[in-house]
């Protein structure tokens, strides 16, 4: 399990993610198209990336919504799947 602070920094990232795609996390779980279960999951999904420190840098390089996340996010399925929605 992660601890609080690796938790809070990757919650942080993936609500920065979904929003730099346009993807409002809390307007798609009013809506049920997510859970907050699924949230907790792609957070828990996001400590297990070796890569975070790159997508930091590549989230503040971002200065409009993104076509796509990097190749390397654990969560792209899941940002796609809402994107499509």
């Amino acid at each position: 399990m992660p601890s609080r602070t690796d938790y809070t920094r990757h919650a942080r990232l993936v609500d920065h993610m979904a929003g730099t795609l346009g993807i409002d996390l809390e307007e798609q779980m009013m809506r049920g198209r997510i859970t907050a279960s699924q949230i907790h999951d792609a957070v828990l999904s996001c400590t297990g990336c070796t890569q975070p420190c790159a997508c930091d840098a590549w989230l503040a390089a971002q200065t409009e919504t993104a076509p796509d996340a990097p190749s390397y996010c654990r969560n792209v399925a899941l940002f796609d799947a809402l994107r499509d929605t």
